[in-house]
């Protein structure tokens, strides 16, 4: 979704395409950029691994139930397809209400077994099931244009991803024999938009006659996927990409200050973080003691001002817990609890382990050299820069780093499927702290090495932290959700199932030159970000500048 290498200025102006012409083309239209390289055509709305994911034009073609704000979680949902939806005390069941006169964007109508069929599918095919697995046990539509949802278990910690999650038409996706590998040709869905054309750098969508409220004022909205963060900055810098979402190391020089009355970002923090993920399948990172001595050499301060030149906020406590958003959540015997480089402290945790430092190598107990390759894709710029810092901190205890890149397709490919040993990724973020942790370490979700992980990458398998995730999520009050929580945190400090990095905003750049009514901190009614589902609200949002 993000970074990528330096490359030289010349082929950046060539990837970008930039020019006059070309800033003057993307006048008429909204331009929406990616740094995510060549694109293959396939606009499977559950897919994030999709050209329709990636770029985020799923989510202008494909509506949800209701909006949620992932920068303000406290805030009531908005209805959209649902217009209420009404839980059960114990979190097992919700019933939703569904709009009426919605059509599809091939004339029929949306009904409620439209919306059953959306919670159904996700259930008979796991692999689409990429809303952190929610666990539907039936879904029903009822003859007044109702939906019920039931769960096994309680959905207090889920109910946002429950009321979020996407509708797709049931008389095209129950004709398909495997959902989980169709590239969806021709996408018909409720959203405003429809798609117009498609090459391997640009997708353009163009908005429908008739939708079931008033169209939004953007009348076609063009994604280009640019080789690298290189090339997507000079767009944004050129005008020619007005929204994206892109590490910038210098923002201010190479983004605000070419437009400083128009170039503009937000980047608001959420209760997510980025980190090193470890494969705890493979000796010797299934060994804490080693897990916990990698953290303590890592230079976090290195990383929030080279690697991610300060535009994610720096990570301080070792829960991995964002400060202050997670300051109400912190466990007392953790609020001093601060990482630091302790080279030393990391040599001793590896002595009591049985590892020896023999000259600039470690041995591992078995004595064979810890060694670990780190794999990124070649175009995440400020992923690389972080790897690099990570693999100079390694040395500090002997362990040799190599980094190695690979195309986005292929590494999200490798690295959901368990192959590899060492990767930067960002986690979930939610409302509380249980979404991070619940990407990081649930062995209830864990995937044989090969198969599709949607959380759990790692493979991190740990009885306790399983059992206090299930306790949090079915605790009937506050009390036993802190002490579930505390428990969490003291295995993350512990036992680091993956080694956190930096901070995670849910963040974007976008020029206000020919659209106003972007998100802001003055105006938070959304993350601001292309690629998430809250695009939709922003694009309804949307006006021509001056008008």
């Amino acid at each position: 979704m993000r970074r990528t290498v330096i490359v030289a200025l010349a082929l950046a102006l060539a990837a970008t395409g930039c020019s006059s012409g070309g800033a003057t083309k993307a006048a008429g239209v909204l331009t929406v950029g990616m740094p995510n390289g060549p694109l293959t055509e396939n606009h499977n709305p559950f897919l994030p691994t999709s050209a329709a994911g990636s770029l985020g034009y799923r989510y202008q073609i494909y509506e949800p139930l209701a909006f949620v704000n992932n920068t303000r979680p406290a805030q009531d949902p908005v209805p959209w397809l649902a217009t209420k939806w009404d839980w059960t005390p114990d979190y097992k069941k919700v019933t939703f209400t569904i709009r009426e006169n919605v059509k599809w964007s091939d004339g029929k109508p949306l009904t409620a077994a439209d919306v059953a069929f959306s919670y159904e599918i996700l259930k008979k095919w796991p692999a689409l099931n990429n809303r952190d697995s929610l666990k539907v046990e039936t879904a029903t539509a009822t003859p007044d244009n109702k939906v019920e949802v039931s769960f096994a278990s309680p959905q207090f910690v889920n109910r946002n991803k429950v009321i979020s999650a996407m509708v797709v038409p049931q008389h095209i996706w129950s004709t398909v024999p495997d959902p989980t590998t169709y590239t969806n040709p021709k996408p018909v869905g409720t959203g405003p938009y429809e798609l117009k054309s498609f090459t391997s750098q640009t997708v353009t969508i163009a908005r429908r006659a008739e939708y079931w409220q008033e169209l939004p004022k953007v009348p076609e909205i063009q994604y280009t996927s640019y080789n690298d963060n290189t090339a997507q900055t000079t767009a944004l810098a050129s005008g020619a990409s007005q929204w994206s979402y892109v590490f910038i190391p210098d923002y201010q020089k190479l983004y605000v200050d070419k437009d400083p009355a128009h170039h503009k970002l937000w980047f608001p923090a959420g209760l997510g973080i980025h980190g090193l993920w470890l494969n705890t399948t493979i000796a010797p990172f299934d060994n804490a003691a080693l897990r916990s001595a990698m953290s303590d050499v890592i230079d976090r301060e290195a990383i929030f001002v080279k690697g991610e030149a300060r535009l994610f906020p720096k990570l301080e406590s070792k829960t991995g817990m964002p400060l202050p958003a997670g300051d109400s959540f912190l466990a007392p015997e953790y609020e001093d609890a601060k990482f630091k480089i302790d080279v030393d402290g990391a040599k001793q945790k590896l002595s009591a382990a049985g590892f020896k430092l023999e000259g600039d190598v470690l041995k591992a107990p078995d004595g064979k050299p810890v060694t670990i390759e780190l794999t990124n894709p070649s175009g995440w710029s400020d992923y690389l820069t972080v790897l690099d810092i990570i693999k100079g901190d390694l040395k500090k205890i002997g362990i040799e780093a190599t980094v190695r890149t690979q195309t986005a397709d292929a590494w999200t490919t490798d690295f959901a499927n368990g192959a590899f040993q060492g990767s930067l990724r960002w986690t979930n973020t939610g409302a509380t702290p249980y979404e991070m942790y619940q990407n990081i370490m649930d062995a209830a979700e864990i995937k044989p090495i090969g198969q599709t992980a949607a959380v759990n990458f790692g493979r991190y398998n740990n009885p306790e932290a399983t059992a206090a995730l299930a306790e949090y999520a079915n605790a009937a009050d506050d009390a036993a959700r802190a002490k579930a929580l505390a428990v969490l945190q003291k295995i993350m400090v512990e036992q680091v199932p993956m080694i956190p990095t930096s901070a995670g905003p849910i963040g974007a750049e976008y020029s206000t030159k020919n659209w106003v009514g972007w998100p802001t901190e003055e105006d938070p009614y959304g993350p601001p970000q292309a690629t998430l589902p809250n695009a939709l609200q922003i694009v309804m949002k949307l006006k021509p500048a001056g008008s």
